[in-house]
């Protein structure tokens, strides 16, 4: 642990440690965010679906609302990544543009788009373009902390939007189930800190390190995590990572691993496991890691903490995020600057 902690003061320079240890702190900040935007403008309105439009640390949010809500919402909700809307989106589709920056190009064309559609419009956001759009048009703006990598602000993005959702009328208020998590999750925080002499995250990453990790999980429940798990190693570690959920995968991608060139050592299977798993996608867990390991794969299988809900949600989404940071350690790189993100909007910005 010595040698984490050198790496730790050496190369986490912009401090992304403390922002993962403050997610709790915004989940709860933000349910106060959530339930204090003007929402006068909706009155009785009643809307055919909801439509989240964002990209990465945005749209992942999105993703974890989507997840949370299947089964407890009664019209679909879909999150888009995209410069426009789908041709379906109408005046009675609730369209909800979230941007951390305020700036992002892709979530700003498809603000334009839903204006045009006259379709029911929120702004999540810290600022920017996108901010002084959604003042000049009367649009209700939900107005987050700033000055924090957009991955970093999950909780402030998250509990925002899940309880504005509730405020409409389109889900039970979440302030409960959101405190339950943020505490869940400060309880276990010390379990993941770099003096801990038992620390799983460092455990699993210290396993996967020098391989591209590729992660399944089921459609059900742990779809969003999976992504967020994906999207964290990506940007965090610097470095490849894939993932797929099952049944899907089972219908294509699983043959994929008959002849890998010669690359067989390079990969890591991570398969997130879920006590509400669908039977059958259980059995095909089972069944497919079988498969895999006697092909001479590294097969590692997690099971979800206890835990119901959001709670159960983002302890998984806490442990993955401090897995992506010690990868990052032991890449030797640090876990905040995303060069090769910004290179591109640069480049994206000289093109009209």
């Amino acid at each position: 642990m010595v040698e984490i902690a050198g790496l730790k003061g050496r190369l986490d320079t912009h401090n992304m440690l403390g922002n993962i240890k403050a997610m709790a702190d915004h989940l709860e900040e933000g349910i106060s965010i959530g339930q204090n935007v003007d929402m006068r403008n909706f009155g009785s309105e009643t809307f055919n679906m909801v439509v989240l439009s964002g990209m990465g640390g945005s749209a992942i949010a999105g993703d974890i609302v989507r997840s949370h809500l299947t089964g407890r919402i009664q019209i679909p909700f879909l999150v888009q990544r995209h410069y426009s809307l789908p041709e379906f989106v109408n005046r009675k589709t609730l369209v909800i543009c979230s941007s951390y920056s305020g700036n992002t190009e892709e979530t700003l064309s498809a603000y334009d788009d839903a204006v045009s559609r006259g379709a029911n419009l929120i702004v999540m956001t810290t600022g920017g373009q996108l901010g002084a759009k959604a003042r000049e048009d009367r649009v209700p703006v939900v107005e987050i902390p700033g000055g924090l990598p957009p991955r970093a602000a999950l909780g402030y993005s998250f509990a925002p939007l899940l309880t504005i959702i509730s405020r409409l009328g389109l889900c039970d208020p979440p302030a409960h189930d959101i405190r339950q998590a943020a505490a869940a999750m400060r309880d276990r925080l010390n379990r993941f800190m770099p003096e801990s002499e038992s620390n799983a995250a460092l455990a699993l990453a210290s396993e996967i390190h020098g391989t591209i990790p590729v992660i399944y999980a089921g459609q059900d429940h742990l779809d969003a995590v999976a992504w967020r798990f994906k999207g964290q190693i990506c940007e965090n570690a610097g470095c490849l990572a894939f993932v797929n959920v099952f049944p899907e995968f089972n219908h294509n991608e699983l043959v994929g691993w008959d002849e890998l060139y010669g690359l067989d050592t390079k990969f890591s299977i991570i398969i997130l496991r879920d006590s509400k798993d669908h039977r059958r996608i259980k059995a095909r867990m089972d069944i497919v890691s079988q498969y895999l390991e006697t092909r001479g794969y590294k097969v590692i299988a997690l099971q979800a903490e206890n835990g119901e809900g959001l709670t159960r949600v983002f302890l998984w989404i806490q442990y993955i995020d401090f897995v992506s940071y010690y990868l990052a350690l032991l890449n030797g790189v640090d876990p905040t600057p995303v060069e090769a993100i910004d290179y591109l909007k640069e480049k994206l910005s000289e093109i009209d």
